[in-house]
């Protein structure tokens, strides 16, 4: 009976020993997630500093409105500042304005450019799907449903008319509603929700816009914070000091490896190429077919869309890597381009201004994806 006994007291110990080495296990990867997580807020508290908006003369993005006026470039909560061009400073104006108007409190107009940043960048978005609205002035295309405009309202739930929707001094009286709103209640503004006022922001947005996503809004609150204080008073603002808003393209690592090169000399060849949504020939592609062409001329094969999934994230990118930004949903991006270094990208940015090298601010909350080998 003795050898029983041992035996067990051994199966004992191994299931003791697989138990401890279990919980290391999961307890090792935790306490390196704190640590990182720890390093990561102290990087990012250290990025953001203590910078204020400023105006910007940059050719910062599209503008087929042709507003005039200075950019405007406001802190970010990922470090890197914002950059709006004419046409989204035009837009935000236009919520403003509205909301000013109607005598509302900075909270409700912070959740309008909440909104709009969310929905369309605060540009004023066609739909190839939707008849008649490419013909309007916009600053990109959409494609999700019949939504369009500035707030990617849709006709057909009631919101208004193609001309109407592709206005956003229409955009904004229908977002905010109320007893002076264009659709009296039906569909429902900020105004006509109850307690919008006590919600927290996001919430509020959502309980107007019914997004299937619906987390996605309250990530712009310390943006739309300040593009309101920005632009509220009419106040004059301070012009951005030199590379605010702009930049050219940089040096190249001296060992960055020939594969990577090759990779940025093809991403030059693409600059001057027109943004065709859904495009895949040369000079003539959307931002996934411009990356989908670059990367097969040095053999690589990368999927029509969704690019990133054929990589690993890094927080380290080098010249060559993807650049994914605008998020619009769960591990998935609106925008899509090619990493030079020095905080700048290849891209096709938008129908206006094709294929370009520009700043990685342009666009909001970026991720790098990896699909070379780093040597």
């Amino acid at each position: 009976m003795a050898v029983p006994a041992v035996l067990l007291a051994v199966a004992k110990r191994r299931a003791l020993l697989r138990l401890i080495t279990g919980v290391v296990g999961v307890l090792v990867p935790v306490l390196i997630m704190v640590m990182c997580g720890g390093l990561a807020l102290v990087a990012t508290t250290a990025a953001q500093g203590s910078t204020t908006a400023c105006l910007t003369t940059a050719p910062t993005g599209a503008d087929t409105a042709a507003p005039v006026g200075p950019g405007l470039s406001v802190p970010s909560a990922s470090g890197a500042p914002i950059v709006l061009s004419v046409a989204q400073v035009a837009v935000a104006r236009a919520y403003i304005s509205v909301g000013k108007t109607l005598g509302l409190p900075d909270a409700a107009l912070e959740i309008a450019i909440m909104m709009s940043l969310q929905e369309s960048g605060l540009r004023v978005l066609a739909n190839p799907s939707v008849a008649g609205s490419m013909a309007y002035a916009h600053d990109g295309a959409g494609v999700d449903h019949d939504s369009l405009g500035s707030a990617q309202q849709r006709s057909s739930a009631g919101w208004g008319s193609v001309a109407e929707l592709m206005n956003p001094v229409y955009d904004a009286e229908a977002f905010f509603g109320g007893s002076m709103g264009p659709n009296h209640g039906s569909p429902a503004g900020l105004l006509d929700i109850h307690g919008w006022d006590s919600m927290n922001k996001g919430a509020a947005a959502q309980a107007v816009q019914a997004s299937a996503f619906p987390e996605l809004y309250a990530q712009w609150e310390p943006e739309a914070h300040a593009v309101v204080e920005a632009l509220k008073s009419g106040a004059g603002l301070q012009k951005c000091t030199p590379g605010a808003g702009g930049g050219s393209a940089p040096a190249l690592p001296v060992n960055l490896s020939l594969l990577r090169r090759h990779v940025i000399h093809y991403a030059e060849q693409g600059v001057g190429g027109t943004y065709v949504w859904g495009g895949t020939a040369f000079k003539a592609w959307d931002c996934s077919g411009y990356v989908q062409w670059v990367y097969a001329r040095v053999g690589i094969q990368l999927p029509r869309t969704e690019q990133w999934a054929a990589g690993k994230p890094t927080s380290m990118p080098l010249p060559g890597d993807l650049v994914v930004q605008n998020p619009d949903g769960p591990n998935h991006w609106g925008h899509v381009g090619i990493y030079v270094g020095s905080g700048m990208m290849f891209s096709a940015l938008n129908p206006t201004v094709g294929t370009l090298l520009h700043p990685v601010a342009w666009n909001v909350r970026t991720q790098y994806f990896r699909i070379l080998p780093a040597g």
